[in-house]
């Protein structure tokens, strides 16, 4: 019974500090959006991402503030949603006109009779890190000791989840053998693994950099290069992207082009500069008072991006298999993997 106190005080306070976070966020989206206006008479459209501060979302708000939303003639408005589930559910009830979230979304959501699809592709590895408490190191030296563990994921239904289960599976431990525990990103991951609440979990930058310059873990896996991802999950795993209603975007084209051009333009903007001046771009509260240790976390995570949006060569073959591995309902579906995402905006994306 104290143990759960302690843990809901401790999630109380975590979701606190997160909040804080996401409301700096949302209000560094507001601003650049605010900003980037022109005249006001651009395009509104709005884009929910799962956690702006993320690195692996770093393209939408790189975007905003490098001017290109505005160059396209868009007035683009930024969400903040600590997990992309929340970020797909916001898409789904017509909240927003586009999520930067996982791909793996897209297939999901296909099997409960939502169509949604990538438009543009921002990566072709995941960026996800498996970490481990450093007091649980010793007990947890690969995804065969995850039995009886409690593993802390963005939220149930996130694509920590789903990739945290594919890792448990392919190394023979059940999903019902592991507790995941919903503790977002940020503040509230780290504090989850230090005080306990969990033993490791799946997460991404800044908040690795962070628990490694605590010394609070230790990398377990990592997957946040397409090396990382052929050896955890056997093939490039298309992530981070750009994805909207089918629907909507056979209704909006011609936005939808300005959307692509302007972050298909963002990506190649970062494969010609160095995390330093990519972190010179971005809001700066989001370096949290260290802008070196911000720098360092782009830096390890920049291989995961693409440089030209393209969706990669069997990517989406490999989220199914991933999927297919412990998803009953995507197990049992015939799923139409070319109504997922579409190369149509990205192939008529000109220099």
């Amino acid at each position: 019974m104290r143990k759960t106190a302690r843990y809901s005080a401790l999630a109380a306070a975590g979701l606190l500090a997160l909040s804080s976070l996401t409301a700096c966020a949302n209000d560094a989206a507001s601003t650049a959006s605010s900003g980037s206006k022109g005249d006001g008479k651009g395009t509104k459209v709005k884009i929910m991402v799962g956690g702006l501060d993320k690195v692996i979302y770093l393209p939408a708000m790189l975007t905003q503030r490098l001017g290109f939303f505005d160059a396209e003639g868009l007035d683009v408005e930024l969400l903040s949603e600590p997990a992309g589930v929340q970020a797909e559910t916001a898409l789904v009830s017509g909240q927003v006109q586009g999520a930067v979230g996982f791909y793996d979304h897209t297939l999901d959501l296909q099997v409960k009779g939502k169509h949604v699809e990538s438009v543009v592709q921002f990566s072709h590895a995941p960026g996800e890190v498996e970490i481990v408490s450093t007091k649980k190191a010793g007990d947890i030296t690969s995804p065969k000791d995850f039995k009886g563990k409690k593993l802390g994921v963005t939220g149930l239904g996130s694509s920590t989840d789903f990739l945290t289960k594919y890792l448990a599976v392919k190394n023979g431990v059940k999903v019902s053998e592991f507790t995941p525990v919903a503790v977002g990103a940020g503040p509230t991951f780290i504090s989850a693994l230090q005080q306990g609440a969990i033993d490791g979990g799946m997460t991404t930058d800044p908040t690795v950099a962070t628990i490694l310059d605590k010394k609070a873990g230790k990398v377990l896996l990592d997957m946040r290069t397409p090396e990382g991802s052929q050896a955890a999950l056997g093939g490039p795993y298309p992530s981070s992207s750009l994805y909207m209603q089918t629907d909507w975007v056979n209704a909006h084209k011609d936005t939808v082009q300005k959307m692509v051009n302007a972050f298909v333009k963002t990506l190649k903007w970062m494969s010609t500069h160095s995390a330093s001046e990519i972190a010179d771009k971005m809001p700066a509260d989001y370096s949290q008072g260290n802008k070196v240790l911000y720098a360092a976390a782009i830096d390890s995570t920049l291989p995961m991006f693409t440089d030209d949006g393209v969706m990669p060569k069997n990517g989406p073959e490999t989220v199914e298999k991933v999927l297919k591995a412990f998803n009953p309902a995507i197990q049992k579906a015939d799923v139409d993997l070319d109504k997922t995402y579409t190369t149509e905006f990205v192939d008529k994306v000109t220099d």
